[in-house]
């Protein structure tokens, strides 16, 4: 049995670096570990973590394909991140322009969550724990 540990970090990669680079650092709140510039690549790679642990890559790379996200497509759906407050996590999305969807109830667990979108619309999950 091959013996995972945890999730080491989700790669993502987007279309308008320096938004999505404000996206995650100044909306999501995650803080720049390290930040290059690869230039064989023409990318750039950002580390992002999260209450001191690595959680993110940022790429950019010149014209990525768009991500087919909506209607729900084979493959990675979508991130989730756990908040003790649904309610107070959303007004605080609001209040920078950012409008989750209606809160819903997992039928299973009776925990609220809600959806919304990074700059090139990946799917993001807010889930109350």
């Amino acid at each position: 049995m091959l013996k995972l540990q945890a999730v080491h970090h989700i790669a993502i990669i987007c279309s308008d670096y320096p938004k999505s680079k404000q996206f995650y650092t100044e909306i999501l709140g995650f803080t720049i570990d390290r930040e290059v510039f690869r230039e064989a690549r023409d990318s750039y790679k950002l580390d992002l973590s999260l209450n001191g642990q690595y959680i993110i890559e940022l790429f950019s790379f010149p014209a990525p394909p768009a991500r087919v996200s909506r209607p729900e497509a084979c493959g990675l759906r979508h991130i989730a991140f756990q908040v003790e407050n649904v309610e107070e996590a959303i007004a605080e999305l609001n209040a920078k322009e950012i409008f989750p969807e209606p809160v819903r109830i997992d039928e299973f667990t009776g925990k609220k969550f809600t959806f919304f979108s990074d700059p090139d619309d990946l799917p993001i999950e807010l889930y109350e724990v």
